[in-house]
């Protein structure tokens, strides 16, 4: 159905027909709760708090039952809420330290534990280069500039196999940012 005929539809309906409609899909479908309970009550902290949180637990996970947890270190958690964040309309700054804060909870881990895969590198690598650019796009430079550049800085100092490809983004901010 495209979205002409959608429209044409929602058309011929009353309006308690219409509200019958959106109750159904609130009850049915997750993200449509998910968004109706955002727009309602937008707890943009409270949200940003427990996304970093399951984040971190990525990395560096809660002992459970006296076993200790092996991180997962999972790009896909993290760009999960990044993507939640950006469909539900958040802040772009807290959106931005997010994205931020996804980068500077690896690097931690990786100052810990030198054993990592090329998979790692080039994962947070992504990371970086979407987090630079939704900075930039968003008109935030001044806001993210010193962890940006700490990030960068913090890539060099631990000499990242792919440190070259986070050279060529920094240029880019600096330029940006100039």
């Amino acid at each position: 159905m495209s979205k002409r005929e959608l429209k044409k539809y929602l058309i011929e309906l009353n309006k308690e027909q219409l509200e019958e409609q959106i109750i159904s899909l609130y009850d049915k479908f997750l993200p449509v709760k998910t968004y109706y309970d955002f727009v309602f009550n937008p707890k943009e902290e409270v949200l940003l708090r427990e996304s970093k949180l399951k984040i971190s637990n990525e990395f560096f996970p809660v002992k459970t039952t006296g076993k200790r947890s092996k991180p997962k270190m999972r790009r896909s958690v993290a760009q999960k809420h990044i993507k939640q964040f950006l469909l539900l309309g958040v802040d772009p700054f807290i959106t931005a330290d997010l994205m931020l804060y996804t980068i500077e909870i690896a690097l931690a881990f990786s100052a810990e534990n030198k054993n990592r895969l090329e998979s790692f590198y080039k994962s947070i690598f992504n990371s970086y280069e979407q987090a630079v650019r939704f900075v930039i796009a968003n008109g935030m430079v001044a806001a993210f500039e010193k962890r940006i550049i700490a990030i960068h800085n913090e890539i060099l100092v631990q000499k990242w196999k792919n440190q070259a490809q986070f050279n060529a983004i920094i240029e880019l901010f600096e330029r940006e940012n100039n």
